[in-house]
């Protein structure tokens, strides 16, 4: 019965999870990946989460560089952007240990946190996620589509509990 709920609550966050990322490579164990409708998440495109939705390479409005460090912190730890604002991140890993960039709401991060619990081999194959290897860059573009406060989060097993986590406020 536990297995049955784990799998069942599993379903019901990817389907609210799923966002934006131009590659993926590593993760940790397990694997996770959803298909989506044509409309899903009251009108939005498929793969949007409550942060937004994946953006296009042609709409980019700017550029945001993003660090990961080992202390378990992102650099900048604040990012404001403008609703409808197509972002590229360019994300470093300048530690010594495999950091996520995660984008979603506050209720996803908190979500998938107690769900790596369960979980903590867990692969993501998401596109709101992208895995950074130590010493590597990698790319996610993002459609912030709704204003309010979102946050980017890492949940390597033990990395969120430890504070590794963004805000990003988007306005009007």
């Amino acid at each position: 019965m536990f297995k049955r709920f784990v799998t069942v609550a599993a379903a019901a966050f990817f389907a609210g999870f799923a966002g934006a990322a131009l590659a993926a490579e590593s993760g940790h164990g397990a694997h996770h990946d959803h298909q989506h409708g044509a409309q899903d998440h009251q009108g939005e495109t498929p793969h949007a989460s409550g942060a937004g939705r994946p953006g296009k390479a042609a709409d980019v409005d700017r550029t945001v560089a993003v660090s990961m460090f080992d202390t378990m912190r992102y650099e900048p730890s604040s990012i404001t952007v403008r609703k409808g604002e197509t972002v590229r991140f360019v994300v470093q890993n300048k530690g010594q240990l495999a950091h996520e960039f995660g984008l979603g709401t506050l209720e996803e991060q908190r979500a998938h946190a107690e769900m790596m619990k369960q979980m903590p081999e867990m692969k993501h194959d998401d596109p709101n996620v992208i895995v950074v290897d130590p010493g590597k860059t990698r790319e996610l573009i993002w459609t912030f589509s709704k204003a309010g406060r979102f946050q980017i989060a890492c949940h390597v097993p033990g990395h969120y509990e430890a504070g590794m986590k963004a805000s990003i406020n988007v306005r009007r």
